[in-house]
């Protein structure tokens, strides 16, 4: 076994005090942090886990929300069900629904929460049904087309959220909502993840994903933004440019910067401990859109 040396004690004492005015900062505040299905189990997973935990321990109220759009295709097709998609949104029959509930409650949701409890007390899973968190109402397709049981985020009640913070603990939320006459509907979840965001007035909304952040050119990884306003994310939207799986973050995120919350950002969560990266260190990664532009 290789000791370290003192220049590698020395490196690892500068990475702590850099970190140490981001820490007071955060300390106290809420992040939502939404932890992609694309990300899950790639090397940054364990990583991911262990960040939510630091971030617990130094006075951070985190909640997590996830997806898992994978997962619910690869259930779906043992089950002999095509996925159809329209407009990034899965169309949901009752079965499918049944289905994407399997697995975003009752394995999803329960890995993520069993893996942060390995450290101790820690995380509790709910859905969006659970103290009625999220209420949706049914999505209408602009072009006509029955999507079933998918719905857009109507309201929100943090209640529950805050009586779980509020006791040291971390919040791990499935994104299935509650819709018209008691029914689960199917809901985006970099979505919920910004209204939740907003509804919290959280200090911050993170986005771990399977790329680097924002590109100015699709095709060029080249070409990151690293810094962008909320008014420039709205122009990117308006110029219908962006890639299908990046609209419900950018729309995501000006629901919650439009809403109070002062910064967002969009990591790669295949990149280990991409999240303390942005949030404790001065030049950060990926891309981060604030509020107004900072002089």
């Amino acid at each position: 076994m290789t000791l370290p040396t003192i220049d590698d004690l020395q490196a690892k004492a500068a990475a702590v005090h850099e970190a140490l005015p981001w820490i007071k900062r955060l300390s106290g505040c809420t992040v939502v942090v939404k932890y992609g299905g694309a990300a899950m189990g790639t090397a940054g997973f364990d990583a991911f886990v262990d960040d939510v935990v630091l971030l617990r321990y130094v006075g951070v109220d985190v909640i997590v929300v996830h997806g898992g759009g994978p997962e619910v295709s690869q259930l779906m097709t043992r089950f002999g069900k095509e996925p159809v998609f329209v407009d990034g949104h899965r169309v949901t029959d009752a079965e499918t629904m049944d289905l994407a509930r399997m697995v975003l409650v009752g394995r999803v949701n329960k890995t993520l929460v069993g893996r942060i409890n390995t450290h101790g007390r820690l995380a509790v899973g709910l859905s969006g049904e659970d103290g009625l968190l999220l209420v949706a109402r049914p999505r209408v397709d602009p072009g006509g087309r029955d999507l079933g049981y998918v719905g857009d985020v109507e309201a929100v009640d943090p209640t529950a959220l805050r009586a779980l913070t509020d006791k040291g603990l971390v919040p791990v939320v499935a994104t299935v909502a509650a819709g018209p006459e008691g029914l689960p509907y199917n809901v985006n979840a970099d979505a919920a993840a910004g209204s939740l965001a907003a509804a919290l007035g959280a200090e911050k909304l993170v986005y771990l994903t399977d790329v680097e952040g924002l590109y100015a050119d699709l095709a060029d990884p080249g070409s990151l933004l690293e810094q962008l306003t909320v008014a420039e994310v709205e122009a990117i939207l308006a110029g219908g440019q962006v890639a299908a799986g990046m609209v419900p973050k950018l729309t995501g995120i000006v629901t919650a910067l439009r809403g109070g919350v002062r910064r967002a950002h969009i990591l790669d969560g295949r990149r280990e401990h991409a999240l303390l990266l942005e949030l404790f260190t001065d030049s950060g990664v990926g891309t981060m859109v604030q509020a107004e532009e900072e002089s």
